[in-house]
């Protein structure tokens, strides 16, 4: 299979596009190698994949639309998955433009290049985000999301939007995703795990937020990449059971369109994820204990019930070994003692 891979230099779509080119799949490779954080850690990403035979690389701007447009008319792929958006919850309270022209632009003309060149299946990363302020848990598919506090959450809203028009119009099938705090080695500097790391071992203090009373949704991305290879090897159908009387956001009567969570489906507390992190390190971590940020959600967790049904699938990575494995590939890579 032609799988199109975009952010392929980033945390999620890098460790994606190994697992399909393992397993003998094409992929073609985009990524704009932004500077959002260590343009050199994407660059090392890269390295695993680049020499691969069955590895093409295009790099340049999701919102270049005809250079888009090329890539799907000389490739011709069979299949894509939309993973290059502008991450950050809190960067998207200071540069809202930023998830404008990638996560909004970019993504709509990835949507015109399904439509064009007969794409078989689009899968797309949503977000955890999109909860926004609901209360009820486990946060479901099949909940109205219409709430959301960040401009990343929302422009992750309008995806799946998008998604569901061009998939009623033009019969594409469309899987969007939403991910719930992925974590793990190779992972993005942004994250609080990756930041409370490089803090610990520096002996500086670290910020916890919400006085630490935080409950996250922590997923491993070994467990998130076999969920997105799940859903890619199954489209999307239509729902015959749908009904326009009690209208499910998560699926379609007409459309091949379907959403799905991808979370560990046991919510962690902030401060025992520091005490398994401290472990993992061998030192203890000084904190900064502060409120709740604006933009933010104190509790994430996963309804995956959708996901076990139909894929067959559940995560199931302990923080206790996914941390164990970041911190050494952290220390490794860095070269931290």
């Amino acid at each position: 299979m032609k799988v199109l891979v975009t952010g392929s230099a980033g945390f999620i779509g890098n460790e994606l596009s190994i697992k399909l080119l393992d397993r003998g799949d094409e992929v073609i490779g985009i990524d704009n190698i932004n500077d959002y954080y260590d343009v050199n850690l994407k660059l090392a990403r890269l390295d695993r994949i680049k020499d691969h035979p069955n590895f093409t690389e295009a790099r340049f701007d999701m919102k270049e639309r005809d250079l888009i447009d090329d890539v799907f008319k000389t490739h011709r792929p069979d299949c894509v998955v939309n993973l290059a958006a502008q991450a950050g919850v809190r960067y998207s309270l200071e540069n809202p433009a930023a998830y404008v022209d990638t996560n909004l632009v970019g993504f709509a003309n990835i949507l015109e290049g399904c439509r064009h060149y007969d794409v078989k299946h689009l899968v797309y990363a949503s977000s955890s985000s999109v909860y926004g302020i609901n209360t009820l848990m486990p946060y479901s598919e099949h909940h109205q999301v219409n709430h959301p506090v960040s401009i990343y959450a929302a422009s992750k809203k309008a995806n799946e939007l998008m998604a569901h028009t061009y998939s009623h119009l033009y019969n594409i099938p469309t899987t969007g995703l939403r991910f719930f705090t992925v974590y793990g080695p190779w992972g993005r500097p942004d994250m609080a795990f990756f930041k409370f790391t490089q803090k610990i071992l520096a002996g500086e203090p670290i910020d916890v937020f919400n006085y630490g009373k935080h409950r996250r949704d922590f997923t491993y991305i070994d467990d998130i990449v076999e969920g997105v290879i799940r859903v890619l090897d199954k489209p999307a159908r239509p729902n015959p059971d749908w009904d326009s009387d009690k209208p499910d956001p998560a699926s379609a009567k007409i459309a091949p369109y379907k959403l799905y969570n991808i979370g560990n489906n046991e919510p962690v507390e902030l401060m025992h994820y520091i005490d398994v992190l401290e472990q993992c390190i061998g030192q203890k971590a000084e904190m900064n204990m502060l409120p709740l940020q604006p933009g933010d959600v104190p509790d994430t967790f996963a309804n995956v019930d959708d996901l076990v049904k139909d894929m067959g699938y559940k995560p199931a990575t302990t923080v206790e070994h996914g941390l164990k494995s970041f911190v050494d590939w952290y220390k490794n890579y860095y070269k931290v003692d």
